[in-house]
């Protein structure tokens, strides 16, 4: 029997949908230029056919309004579908809310992959890359008077634990206190260990442009991300030839168009789409073939959600090298090491700044139910 006989004995229509919000309030506020963080959540969906296969997937939102909408809207839509119409089902989830259909979308693949025996790779065609480099993704900005202390050990303690790279916030301080906490931060750091600084969209270009008296003075920068609005193109294409370092960005692009007139002014170095602001997984990967297609490098956006980030490895694995130098076969994902229980719901763990993809059907890894049923959200009010 054929794969595809396989899967088409299969009763794959959804029968189950089950919800599980995870709520953790921090224990101490840190932040970027857009403000501080006080609660971490995530929202799993557990997607279950006839057959018995199921699929897990991801959302991120404020709980209250989304697991009301999910159960109220979505899953009297998803029951009773035919989970080989993952495309269709996803378009029209994405209409009522867009990041849900990341969500279906993951879970959905997910059955597919099952049902066929196989991994995620290797519905997708196969997987390129064993191992994927990820950086360690930090929010720089607390409440405190000793910020720049805690960032700095912070910092340290990760290229101790074996991360190469590390991205660090600017943008919410005045530029001199930040360039103060850079400085000091690059001269701490080993010359090996490469640099990422982000703005989140907080300056102008003239403000940027302060920026690259430091960006001179070191070689082991990684890229200077989303300094301005990604709205503003040829103010970024200004930006881009008049600084010595990479521009990032794109995190919250949700359309391929939106990266359309980046890619073609010229405005950008790096790509970073997110797969929980886009479409879906079919979605987000066509934003990874667009980029390669224009002829540009993707490290993407990934701090929030553990499931989503399996995800976006398994994407950039299955993704063809952006250059023919051997040192640089695929560009690093983002992983979050801040304060947050969830980044191990999915269990994967970086080694030496890379991450070794599981194998199996499916995605290869069971949730962590310790921590599911540990920080269930009771409905209570948080802000």
């Amino acid at each position: 029997m054929t794969t595809h006989e396989q899967v088409a004995v299969l009763d794959l229509q959804i029968e189950r949908v089950e919800t599980y919000p995870l709520l953790h309030r921090l224990s101490q506020a840190y932040g970027d230029a857009n403000g501080y963080k006080r609660y971490r959540s995530s929202y799993l969906i557990r997607i279950i056919t006839r057959a018995g296969i199921d699929g897990w997937g991801e959302i991120i939102d404020w709980l209250p309004t989304l697991h009301k909408g999910f159960c109220e809207r979505i899953i009297p839509y998803l029951l009773g579908k035919q989970v080989d119409n993952r495309v269709a089902i996803v378009d029209v989830v994405g209409k009522w809310h867009q990041r849900s259909a990341s969500g279906v979308s993951m879970a959905l693949t997910e059955i597919l992959a099952k049902a066929a025996g196989l991994s995620v790779c290797q519905l997708w065609g196969g997987q390129i890359h064993s191992g994927i480099p990820v950086y360690a993704s930090l929010q720089s900005y607390r409440e405190t008077e000793d910020w720049k202390q805690q960032s700095w050990k912070q910092a340290i303690q990760q290229v101790d634990d074996g991360f190469k790279m590390v991205k660090v916030k600017i943008g919410g301080r005045s530029v001199q206190e930040d360039q103060t906490h850079i400085e000091k931060l690059m001269n701490l750091l080993p010359e090996q260990v490469q640099v990422a600084v982000d703005a989140n969209q907080s300056y102008d270009c003239a403000t940027a442009r302060k920026w690259e008296g430091l960006f001179s003075r070191y070689g082991n920068w990684l890229w200077l991300e989303e300094p301005m609005p990604m709205d503003r193109t040829n103010e970024y294409v200004k930006l881009r030839s008049s600084i010595s370092i990479p521009l990032a960005g794109g995190e919250n692009l949700i359309r391929c168009a939106q990266f359309l007139p980046l890619y073609e002014g010229g405005a950008i170095d790096i790509a970073q789409p997110d797969l929980m602001h886009t479409g879906g997984i079919d979605d987000y990967r066509t934003h990874l073939q667009m980029a390669r297609q224009f002829g540009y490098r993707v490290s993407p956006h990934s701090f929030d959600g553990s499931l989503a980030r399996v995800y976006t490895l398994f994407a950039q694995a299955c993704l063809l090298a952006w250059t023919k130098m051997d040192s640089h076969p695929i560009e690093p994902v983002e992983w979050d090491v801040m304060e947050n229980p969830f980044t191990q719901l999915f269990p994967l763990r970086p080694i030496n700044g890379e991450v070794t993809l599981p194998a199996g059907v499916g995605i290869g890894v069971e949730p962590e139910w310790e921590i599911i049923n540990a920080l269930r959200w009771d409905g209570s009010a948080y802000a």
